[in-house]
C-alpha cells in the first residue's frame, strides 16, 4: 500500500483551511501557497501516473481496513492520467487568475480552488461509490462559492439555477445507492463488479433501475442532452478562470460512466444490456447536434464557448457509447484535447472581455492587444471545430474509427461530420465580427490597457499543451489504448482492491485481535 495515492486528496485539503485561516488578509501570501500546492500536486501525480503506466494498480486504505469494510482509493492507469490532466489545466488556471486580478475580487478564491481540486481529485481516485457521492459534493460546493465570486445579480441568479439541478443529480444518486446497496449489501466498486454477476435473471429488477439512476446522475454532470440546461448559463455568467476550470468538471461524469459501466456493469452484462447503445449513444449524438447549433446561433462570446463544450461532451459520449476499446481509446484521447481547447477559449473570451464593454457579437471598437488575442483565438477556434492539424481534428477521426462498422455508423458519420461544418462556421462568424469586423468601427473613447503579460502566457501554456497533444498525438492515443485495455480486463483491479493478501476481510476480526 502506498501513502502518496492520497496526497492529490489531503494537500489541497490541508492548504484550504491553512489559507482561510493564516492567510486570510494576505493576498500574496494565498497566492504563493496556491501556486506551490499546485505545483506539488502536478509533481506528485506526475509520479503517480508513472508508476501506473505499466498496468501496476496502485491501493491505499484508510485506517488499513480492507475493502468492502474500508474506504479505499485506487490508482490505475484512467484515474491518474486524469488526475495528471487537472492539476495540469489547475496551474494555468490559476497563474491567469492571479495576472488578471480575478483572484482578488472577491473572498476566499484561493481556498475554494483548493477544496475544488480536491473534490475533483477525490472522484478520480476513489474506489467506493459512496465516497464518489461524497467527492461529488464537495467539488458541488466549492464550485458555487468559485462561480459567484466577486458577485453580481446574473451570476448569483446562474449559480442558483446551477446548485438547484446539480441537487436533482445528488438526491437521484442517493437513490441509486440505496437501490444498489439493497441488492448487493456494499457500495465498493471492485465488490460490486463481483456481486451483481451474481445475481439471478428473475431478481434484476432493482440493479437496473439503480443502473439507470447512476446514468442520469452521470449524464447530469456530463451536461448530456436533455440534462444539460444548467451548463450553459452557469458557465457563461462565471469568471473566467472558474470556467476554465469547469472545463474538466463536465469529464469528471465522463470519467464515472466509463469507470462505472466496465467495471461494474459492463456491456455484456444481461443486467443492464440496452443501456449503452439504445439509451446513451442517441442522447450523446442529440448532444453534439445540440451544442453546435447553439455555437452557431450565439449572440456573446462566451454563450458560444459554453454550447462549445456542450457539443465536444456530446463527441466524447458518442465515442464512449460504443463501450468497445477502440472507442474508450478515443474519447480519452478526445477528452484531453477538450478540456485544453474549453479551457483556452474561456480564457481567451475574458481577454475580449478586458478590452470590450460587453461579450455581444456585433462590431465594436477593436479590443486591447488584439492582433495578439485574435491569433489565440484562431488556434483555439480551429481546435474546438476540429480542423487539422490540430488535436481537435486527430480526436474526430478516431472517433469516426471507432463507429466505423457498427449498426449506427451512418448517423454518427453525419452528425459528425455536419456537426463539425456548423461549429467552423460559428467560429469563423464570431471570430469575423470581434477582430475583423471591429477595424471598421471607429472608438468613442480611449482603450483600456492591454492584459498583462502572464495572462498570455496561461493561454500561451494550454494552446502549447494542444500542440504537445497533437505531435505527440500517437504516443498519446498508444497510451489511451493501453487505459481502455486494461478497463476491459478488469481483473487486476478487483484482486488488488477486494483480494489484498495480509488484510482483514472482516470487520468483527479486527475486535477480535485486541
Amino acid at each position: 500500500m502506498t501513502h502518496w495515492l492520497i496526497a492529490p486528496v489531503v494537500l489541497p485539503a490541508l492548504l484550504a483551511p491553512f489559507i482561510v485561516l493564516a492567510a486570510r488578509y494576505h493576498i500574496g501570501i494565498q497566492r504563493v501557497f496556491s501556486i506551490a500546492g499546485v505545483l506539488t500536486l502536478i509533481v506528485i501525480s506526475g509520479a503517480l501516473a508513472w508508476n501506473t503506466s505499466d498496468g501496476t494498480i496502485m491501493l491505499y486504505q484508510l485506517g488499513d481496513w480492507a475493502a468492502p469494510f474500508g474506504i479505499v482509493l485506487v490508482g490505475d492507469r484512467l484515474s491518474t492520467m486524469m488526475v495528471l490532466l487537472t492539476v495540469v489545466l489547475a496551474l494555468f488556471v490559476l497563474v491567469y487568475a492571479i495576472s488578471s486580478g480575478w483572484d482578488d475580487r472577491g473572498r476566499h478564491f484561493h481556498a475554494l480552488f483548493q477544496f475544488q481540486l480536491m473534490g475533483i481529485l477525490g472522484a478520480f481516485l476513489t474506489g467506493d461509490l459512496f465516497n464518489l457521492f461524497v467527492f461529488f459534493e464537495v467539488l458541488l460546493i466549492a464550485s458555487y462559492g468559485l462561480m459567484i465570486h466577486a458577485g453580481g445579480t446574473k451570476r448569483l441568479r446562474a449559480g442558483v439555477q446551477y446548485v438547484l439541478f446539480n441537487l436533482i443529480g445528488s438526491t437521484l444518486f442517493l437513490f441509486a445507492l440505496g437501490a444498489i446497496y439493497a441488492e448487493t449489501g456494499t457500495l465498493n466498486m471492485a465488490d460490486l463488479a463481483n456481486r451483481v454477476t451474481l445475481i439471478t435473471p428473475d431478481e434484476t429488477v432493482g440493479i437496473r433501475v439503480a443502473a439507470v439512476l447512476l446514468l442520469l446522475v452521470f449524464a447530469i454532470k456530463a451536461a448530456l442532452v436533455p440534462l444539460h440546461f444548467w451548463l450553459p448559463s452557469s458557465y457563461a455568467e462565471a469568471p473566467a478562470p472558474v470556467a476554465a476550470l469547469f472545463a474538466i468538471m463536465t469529464k469528471v461524469g465522463a470519467y464515472a460512466i466509463i469507470r462505472v459501466y466496465t467495471l461494474i456493469f459492463p456491456p455484456d452484462l444481461a443486467v443492464t444490456s440496452g443501456l449503452h447503445d439504445v439509451w446513451l449513444l442517441p442522447a450523446a449524438l442529440i448532444s453534439l447536434a445540440v451544442g453546435m447549433i447553439g455555437v452557431l446561433a450565439a449572440k456573446q462570446l462566451d454563450r458560444l464557448v459554453a454550447f462549445s463544450i456542450i457539443g465536444s461532451m456530446g463527441m466524447v459520449l458518442v465515442s464512449i457509447a460504443l463501450f468497445s476499446p477502440v472507442g474508450i481509446a478515443a474519447a480519452l484521447y478526445y477528452i484531453v484535447h477538450s478540456t485544453l481547447a474549453g479551457a483556452a477559449l474561456f480564457l481567451i473570451t475574458d481577454l475580449v472581455r478586458s478590452g470590450r464593454s460587453n461579450l455581444e457579437l456585433t462590431p465594436q471598437p477593436p479590443v486591447s492587444g488584439a492582433t495578439l488575442t485574435a491569433g489565440l483565438f484562431f488556434i483555439g477556434a480551429i481546435a474546438m471545430a476540429g480542423l487539422p492539424p490540430l488535436s481537435g481534428f486527430l480526436g474526430k477521426l478516431l472517433v469516426l474509427d471507432a463507429a466505423y462498422g457498427t449498426d449506427l455508423m451512418v448517423w454518427i458519420w453525419a452528425i459528425v461530420l455536419g456537426s463539425s461544418l456548423i461549429s467552423i462556421v460559428g467560429f469563423a462568424r464570431a471570430g469575423s465580427i470581434l477582430f475583423w469586423k471591429a477595424k471598421s468601427v471607429d472608438a468613442t473613447e480611449a482603450a483600456p490597457p492591454p492584459p498583462a503579460t502572464m495572462s498570455y502566457v496561461a493561454v500561451g501554456g494550454l494552446i502549447t499543451m494542444l500542440a504537445a497533444h497533437t505531435i505527440f498525438a500517437g504516443q498519446v492515443h498508444g497510451y489511451t489504448t493501453t487505459i481502455a485495455a486494461q478497463l476491459f480486463a478488469p481483473e487486476p483491479y478487483i484482486s488488488t482492491v477486494v483480494d489484498t493478501p495480509g488484510k482483514l476481510s472482516d470487520p468483527t476480526e479486527k475486535e477480535e485481535d485486541h
